[in-house]
């Protein structure tokens, strides 16, 4: 048992005048029927932010490509 759950199990035994097998076995039931509840995810969010305009028309990719490498769109 690591220290910290060793502190933690100790104050609630002397906390509640329970036996450490007491104390160990309610933690284990609460721990495990926790554990065996479906749990839901958290939806994942995107924050949107304004770009502005756009700097060239981007529905022709091709004219897209060719500005990006520097060529004259045809």
């Amino acid at each position: 048992m690591d220290p910290d759950v060793a502190r933690d199990v100790e104050r609630l035994r002397r906390q509640h005048g329970l036996s450490l097998k007491q104390v160990i076995n309610e933690a284990l039931r609460l721990g495990l029927e926790r554990l065996d509840e479906p749990t839901r995810p958290t939806p994942f969010r995107t924050r949107t932010v304004s770009l502005g305009a756009p700097l060239l028309p981007l529905d022709n990719v091709a004219d897209a490509l060719a500005h990006a490498e520097g060529e004259d769109a045809p």
